[in-house]
This record gives structure tokens, sequence and C-alpha cells, in this order.
């Protein structure tokens, strides 16, 4: 199937498709005319990218892991697998969003939100003024 059929039926566009096939996630034979023929299970294949990338999944990691999902006797367990790792990524990056919030929620109304918690303004982390501080040093 040339490019413009598999872009109406995958439900995207013909450069779309041009960049997958750049970066590997799609092939198409050239015919002796020049133009693409991709497969028609190429609009399964198209359909489950965008589905993987709906679910946070990049396109390094659905490039890495898609060969092994074509490959896998039970597609299921091998999904159920992807996703499981992809839940931890997704808790992980929670968690440092959290504390990345509370972070900034200290700093509110600091009237400095770059100024470290609990330190006055002109002051260093041990409380002593900055000033003296630098004249120490110089």
């Amino acid at each position: 199937m040339r490019i413009g059929e598999l872009a109406a039926q995958a439900g995207m566009t013909r450069d779309t498709i041009r960049f997958y096939e750049k970066v590997g996630l799609v092939t198409g034979r050239r015919l002796p005319n020049g133009y693409r023929d991709f497969p028609p299970e190429t609009v399964v294949w198209l359909q489950y990218v965008r589905t993987a990338q709906a679910l946070g999944f990049s396109l390094a990691e659905i490039a890495r892991n898609g060969e092994a999902l074509r490959e896998a006797p039970d597609t299921a367990e091998a999904l159920s697998t992807l996703f499981e790792e992809k839940l931890r990524v997704v808790d992980t990056r929670i968690a440092e969003l959290t504390v990345l919030r509370a972070e900034l929620a200290t700093r509110v109304g600091t009237g400095c939100p770059l100024r470290p918690t609990g330190r006055p303004a002109g002051t260093d982390a041990a409380g002593a003024p900055a000033e003296a501080n630098a004249l120490s040093r110089a």
C-alpha cells in the first residue's frame, strides 16, 4: 500500500509516516517508480504506536520494545510486563514531582523563590550574614 493510503487508514499524515520510517519504526520498500510501498499490517502497527504514545511511551521505547512484542509468543503477557515497568517509572516520577511541589510550596511568599527555605534574605546556610561570610573569604 502506498503512503497516502496508509496515512488515510492509520489516521496520520504522510510526514508522520516518513518520520517513523526515518527513525526505524516502520519500513517500506521502494517501488521502481520511487514510491514507498508498505505491507497492510503496517496500519495495525501504526495504531499501536499511537496508543503506546498516548500511554506515555516514547518513540524510543516503542522502537526498542516493538520487535520483542512482535516475536513474543504471548503478546498480552509481554505488554503487561511493559505496562508494569512503565508504572514503576510513572510512580518514581510522581514521587519526584511530589517532592518538587512541596519544595515550591515552601517558597511561595518568601519574597525570593530561589532562596533556600528557612533562611532570611542576606544570610548563608549557617544563618550568618552573607556579607560577613563574603568578607572572610576575601
